[in-house]
């Protein structure tokens, strides 16, 4: 609703005559004419004073409403440059009457483009998360993320799209600027954060595994075993809370799953139940060092024996161990799980298939 101008043009007596009322101070806009917005980034906008409002400045009650404090605020901060949404074009010219009225030189404005949902919809602070926090709960690293919204509307001289804020700030201008309107994609924003993921050392990303699960309320309270997991899963991570789901069978005891995924395709339970059984005493046998290689070398001289193929084996092994039928290298992964675990799980796995 706009104001109906009740006020407007009180006289002087008769504004004097209701002193003892609670008033307000509002923008006086020209009736006639219009306000010319110089934006940086945009041809001069032209806003007609008869779609302005005569905004309120002052409230009843004496504290300054957003628009007059904005003003002030800015002007005495010196601030030279205003970078805001696009969504604040329409309030410009009430702001500019102001620093025409206080006799002061405007900033520069520069309204920067809205970030749109994958529909194109505008994001909505009541249907959209926008707290920064909460997308750090949710395991996006600070320097991905801020790459990612960097991207919203900027992009790099030479167009690549994973950078440094040295970088950026190196190589930022305000001439790369596109009004285009930026999704905000999760999928790049979880393959951006991957990309970060990758790149740091597996100390420290178990370091950043740990702090996730600490702010969740969610304690790994054994840091060596993070730190021998963090390696497996470090390239299929793409956000730190994906390490929950992923890491899972390291902690789930006893597992939980369809004995179907024992069988591969044509086998039997009988027969499934005969290679576990070889291979559990094969790794009961195993004298040497438990580690990925020499469990490899051990498992593979019994492959060559049996009439299981060594892709079916591995499968039905993997299955075993880790209770799915994708999972990080499978040696590599019994190595970590630890002998014991092993030759449990290969015993749970012959029990199910016996049921």
């Amino acid at each position: 609703m706009r104001y109906d101008g009740h006020c407007r043009y009180l006289t002087e007596a008769e504004a004097k005559a209701h002193g003892d009322q609670p008033s307000v101070v509002r923008l006086k806009v020209p009736e006639d004419g219009s306000t010319v917005v110089h934006d940086a980034f945009r041809d001069p906008i032209t806003i007609e004073h008869g779609q302005i409002d005569d905004q309120v400045l002052l409230k009843s009650d004496g504290y300054p409403t957003y628009h007059l404090a904005n003003v002030v605020d800015d002007h005495v901060m010196e601030i030279s440059h205003v970078i805001r949404a696009e969504e604040w074009i329409s309030s410009t010219p009430k702001h500019l009457m102001l620093y025409h009225a206080f006799g002061w030189a405007p900033p520069v404005f520069m309204h920067m483009p809205l970030l749109r949902n994958a529909d194109r919809s505008k994001i909505s602070k009541r249907k959209n998360p926008v707290s920064l926090r909460y997308y750090e709960r949710q395991g996006y690293l600070p320097e991905a993320l801020l790459n990612f919204l960097a991207l919203m509307g900027w992009s790099m001289p030479d167009e690549r799209e994973v950078f440094t804020l040295a970088e950026m700030i190196e190589s930022f201008s305000f001439d790369r600027i596109s009004l285009g309107g930026p999704v905000f994609d999760l999928q790049k924003l979880e393959w951006l954060n991957g990309m970060y993921i990758r790149q740091l050392s597996p100390a420290a990303l178990s370091e950043r595994l740990l702090e996730n699960a600490r702010a969740k309320s969610r304690l790994l309270d054994d840091n060596a075993y993070v730190d021998a997991i963090t390696p497996l899963l470090q390239e299929r991570l793409r956000t730190l809370g994906d390490f929950q789901d992923m890491a899972a069978f390291f902690y789930d005891t006893p597992l939980a799953y369809d004995k179907a995924l024992l069988l591969p395709k044509g086998r039997n339970p009988r027969e499934a139940v005969k290679v576990l059984t070889e291979v559990a005493e094969v790794l009961t046998r195993h004298a040497g060092p438990w580690q990925d290689a020499e469990l490899e070398a051990s498992v593979r001289a019994y492959v060559e024996g049996a009439k299981w193929p060594g892709r079916d084996l591995f499968m039905t092994l993997r299955t075993a161990v880790t209770g799915r039928t994708a999972s990080p290298p499978l040696f590599a992964t019994m190595q970590v799980l630890g002998r014991d675990l092993c030759l449990s799980r290969l015993e749970d796995a012959v029990a199910l298939l016996q049921k």
